[in-house]
């Protein structure tokens, strides 16, 4: 939480905070509204997406159960930094009685997948930017590269130091195989780990899979949607295009990630970075759209998140579950 509150306060320590209110004041809110729209489609098909990893598993789920689970899981990353992955696993396992373990190995496919698309879409958009993120990039990661690549020595060091580590940690593991299997609760642990990776598995056993690109497509055409249509609610960003705004999702996406609760300070500081380096927005412009933009989001996934908790907490309790 300290880290997040030093980034808001970096973000904004040098603008001009009444005319951020003023910009708060008179933006067209009709486009956030527009973009939350497609962010609830976002989540609604991640629900649908994570479906299809559980049904592989042999289970039964229903769409609303799901989506009810995903939004518990953003609620809780308002609070806790990656805390919805395990919230959201765990509300729908107890609701649908899935195996926890099973239900957390899909997420972390899930993710893994999400990583690979996210990479694609920062190629992408260095590929059709390159004159607008070249200064930028090199300013960021210039005296990096400089440093890395005039040294192979240390590279070769450091390359050799991870293999040798891995090769260690394999050979430690076979060596004392016998006396790991008598630890306590070994059985236990093991059996978790099995439907952990039976979870995570289910990416590549899965018969669906053009369904499961389609959803991907989808979520994240609409997280672009969600990020640009904002623009629209300012005069100094209403310029932007479409792939202004899936940049400013590519590197922000940085900032939701980021070990503080719902990315707050992260996500601003990166976010008005991004418009005011490389679209030369202005500062207080920039501050503003990102001040908008995450209270929407934020707004969004408490309210809804809310009512996910109660509905799954209270009135499913009534309903049997599926797998039983």
């Amino acid at each position: 939480m300290g880290i997040g509150f030093l980034l808001l306060w970096l973000s904004f320590r040098k603008l001009d905070l009444l005319e951020i209110w003023y910009d708060i004041r008179d933006a067209n809110y009709l486009w956030l509204i527009i973009s939350l729209v497609f962010a609830i489609g976002a989540h609604i098909f991640r629900a649908l997406r994570w479906n299809l990893l559980i049904n592989s598993l042999k289970y039964k789920t229903k769409l609303s159960t799901t989506f009810f689970a995903v939004m518990v899981g953003y609620l809780a990353n308002t609070a806790v930094p990656r805390m919805g992955e395990f919230a959201r696993c765990g509300v729908l396992s107890k609701k649908e009685k899935i195996p926890f373990n099973a239900l957390f190995g899909t997420v972390i496919s899930e993710r893994i997948f999400d990583l690979i698309t996210l990479f694609v879409i920062i190629l992408l958009v260095i590929i059709f930017q390159v004159k607008s993120l070249g200064d930028f990039l090199k300013q960021l990661f210039g005296p990096f590269f400089i440093e890395l690549f005039s040294n192979l020595t240390s590279i070769i060091i450091f390359v050799g130091a991870i293999l040798l580590t891995f090769v260690g940690l394999l050979f430690l593991i076979k060596t004392l195989k016998e006396k790991i299997k008598k630890i306590p609760f070994y059985n236990k642990i093991w059996e978790f780990l099995s439907g952990l990776f039976d979870g995570i598995k289910t990416i590549m056993k899965l018969r669906q899979k053009w369904l499961f690109l389609i959803y991907t497509f989808i979520i994240w055409f609409f997280y672009a949607l969600m990020v640009y249509l904002p623009l629209l609610m300012l005069e100094e960003t209403s310029h932007l295009t479409f792939v202004n705004g899936l940049t400013i999702l590519a590197i922000g996406s940085l900032g939701i990630v980021a070990p503080v609760p719902g990315g707050i300070g992260a996500y601003h500081f990166i976010v008005k970075t991004v418009l005011y380096e490389i679209f030369k927005v202005g500062g207080n412009a920039s501050g503003s759209y990102a001040v908008i933009t995450h209270t929407g989001q934020t707004l969004l996934n408490v309210v809804i998140g809310s009512l996910s908790y109660f509905y799954l907490g209270i009135l499913a309790k009534r309903e049997k579950p599926l797998n039983e």
